[in-house]
């Protein structure tokens, strides 16, 4: 039988080429910065962002963590949408390691606006906690991994600079949203104080993110990361896979973003499952399920049988991720076992 396996785009497994470029990496210590590869990736990151300097991290959750750190002081408040990563996948860590608390707004689609926030900051009243830090989400994970709207984030970042507050962005995904909607890097990055950026999902690397900013923040997250456990020591193997895979793997982006608009198209056609498809931008398809004719654990086990692998996402909603190992005859395989389900009416 045959499997798809369509929970996350983490799944990717690094590809022979990948490998060879691990194996003859050049490294060194990079807790004494004396790792060239480690080194070469940071410092084109920072370029490719705009920014000052970079630092790689091992995840996305620590990327985004250090930076809470290093933004803001204990018990101060961070504005986030509710749905956000930071918010529901990061195991409390910002008030574990930062002292801080989260302020979640709804966002629509992931997506907040400056009026929101403007009624998300606290007044200067000591009965507050007081505001240090915006952080938005692009691609928005749990919104189907939908584009931040260039022009919001354009508002936020004027708005941040008027009340003197950071911003950072979990850019975990952002290489998806410029692949799909032509914006650089360097464009997005522009409005953002410091940026996380992860290799290890749509790129295809087995570990790793990478942190940006201007030198002075970057210093603040070393630090953190190195009290965190996080410095690496022989870290240019990484780093090369992270390097082959902006090489070779980016443009295929644009593949994952295409098979995912056509297994959300079949499934949008099948009685009882329903998506968003205006959602459906970039590498995430979440689909509802009618809960009159399926539950969604029943669909996943299902499917499961059939050997198409999933995420239950909620207690209607299902989550698909395509990704650099799902092929056309992956996809085309997924729909003919999706037209098999059975409903329980």
């Amino acid at each position: 039988m045959k499997t798809v396996d369509l929970r996350s785009d983490t799944l990717t497994k690094p590809t022979r080429a990948m490998r060879e470029a691990m194996m003859q990496a050049t490294v060194g210590d990079d807790v004494f910065n004396e790792d060239p590869t480690l080194n070469g990736l940071q410092d084109f990151i920072a370029t490719e962002t705009g920014m000052e300097a970079a630092l790689f991290v091992t995840s996305g959750t620590q990327g985004n963590q250090i930076c809470l750190n290093a933004h803001t002081n204990p018990g101060q408040e961070v504005l986030l949408d509710y749905n956000s990563h930071i918010m529901n996948y990061e195991s409390g860590a910002p008030a574990m390691l930062a002292g801080v608390q989260l302020h979640p707004m709804h966002g629509t689609k992931g997506v907040l606006t400056v009026e929101q926030l403007k009624l998300g900051i606290r007044p200067e009243d000591d009965h507050y906690p007081q505001t240090g830090l915006i952080c938005l989400e692009n691609t928005h994970n749990r919104a189907g991994g939908t584009i931040y709207p260039i022009r919001e984030i354009e508002r936020i970042s004027q708005f941040a600079k008027e009340k003197g507050l950071p911003l950072h962005l979990d850019g975990a995904r952002l290489w998806n949203a410029c692949e799909a909607s032509g914006i650089s890097l360097k464009d997005y990055c522009k409005h953002f104080d410091s940026v996380s950026l992860c290799f290890s999902k749509g790129l295809g690397a087995p570990v790793g993110s990478i942190v940006a900013g201007k030198a002075d923040f970057i210093k603040k997250t070393h630090f953190y990361r190195k009290a965190y456990g996080g410095g690496i020591r022989q870290g240019g193997i990484l780093a090369a896979a992270a390097l082959h895979a902006l090489e070779h793997h980016r443009a295929l982006l644009n593949e994952d973003h295409r098979r995912a608009r056509w297994i959300a198209e079949e499934i949008d056609k099948i009685d009882g499952l329903s998506v968003e498809l205006s959602t459906v931008q970039t590498n995430i398809v979440i689909f509802e399920v009618d809960t009159k004719r399926f539950s969604a654990d029943d669909v996943v086990n299902q499917l499961a049988e059939m050997g198409i692998h999933m995420f239950v996402f909620g207690p209607t909603r299902i989550r698909i991720v395509t990704h650099l190992d799902i092929s056309d005859d992956d996809i085309a395989y997924a729909a003919e076992q999706f037209s098999k389900l059975k409903s329980r009416s």
